[in-house]
């Protein structure tokens, strides 16, 4: 499995993940222009593209995903939440799932967890390869991190964890105080330190990359995120590596490891 960051941040939201030669995007939340750009970038035809899975339903993270699904005939999966509350998704035809639904595409299942934040039905994501085992967690727009998303995030190969504020720029920044309780909320956005504790438990021996997204351009700062978590995983035996993602261009790609056994798997006819 390979992953990239497509761009993450307030202007948009995307990951790529190739597995075997099947590539799925978790979110597209650019023009579908910006993303045939990033994508050509690293010799990815749209064309290519299996199926988008949709985390929830705000612009950064949906805006390209209809538009994009007409052109190059991308499947669409979202819950129905999300559906409901974006008309172009239905108009796309979009197939719904229910949170904490999985999801089996043609090399890699899909496993979802509801998750807090401010929109309707949100999922973080955990894909997983057929072939390899390998696993891939993409969990961003979180305002605190359960139980059950600290679960699916333990046995991570590849880790996709938002680090959105510095709590210390977001009560000096530019935001009245509305939008500051929004932000650094329950349901809204994991601040620095709490993507450093969220990844600390997350952490083991096979973990290879840990990527910070969705930081936020007014309110933290890359150096700021990277030590926040630098700092937590210190001491903790951890040998993988630690990025940021930035807004405005792609990331990756970020490899395994280890090839694991991969799990059995229930055959369904239809």
């Amino acid at each position: 499995m390979k992953l990239w960051v497509v761009g993450s941040g307030s202007r948009g939201n995307a990951v790529l993940l190739e597995c075997d030669g099947s590539r799925v995007l978790v979110d597209a939340g650019f023009p579908p222009r910006v993303l045939a750009q990033r994508l050509g970038a690293i010799g990815v035809p749209c064309e290519s593209v299996e199926a988008v899975v949709i985390t929830h339903d705000h612009a950064d993270h949906v805006r390209g995903a209809s538009a994009a699904a007409k052109r190059w005939g991308w499947a669409l999966y979202a819950t129905a939440g999300t559906v409901a509350a974006c008309p172009a998704l239905a108009d796309a035809d979009t197939r719904s799932f229910e949170p904490g639904g999985c999801l089996t595409l043609s090399r890699m299942d899909i496993r979802t967890v509801g998750i807090p934040h401010d929109a309707a039905e949100p999922v973080a994501v955990v894909a997983t390869a057929h072939g390899s085992g390998v696993r891939a967690a993409i969990a961003y727009d979180l305002g605190h991190v359960p139980a059950s998303v600290r679960g699916a995030l333990i046995r991570a190969d590849l880790l996709v964890m938002e680090a959105n504020h510095d709590e210390g720029m977001l009560r000096a920044g530019p935001y009245p105080p509305s939008v500051q309780h929004r932000i650094g909320g329950t349901r809204g956005h994991l601040s620095n330190r709490a993507a450093a504790g969220a990844v600390r438990e997350a952490l083991h021996r096979d973990l290879a990359h840990v990527v910070l997204a969705h930081l936020s351009d007014r309110c933290n700062d890359a150096a700021l995120a990277h030590h926040a978590v630098a700092s937590a995983l210190r001491g903790n035996r951890f040998r993988g590596t630690l990025h940021v993602s930035p807004q405005d261009a792609i990331i990756g790609p970020f490899t395994p490891w280890v090839r694991r056994a991969p799990a059995a798997r229930q055959l369904e006819l239809f």
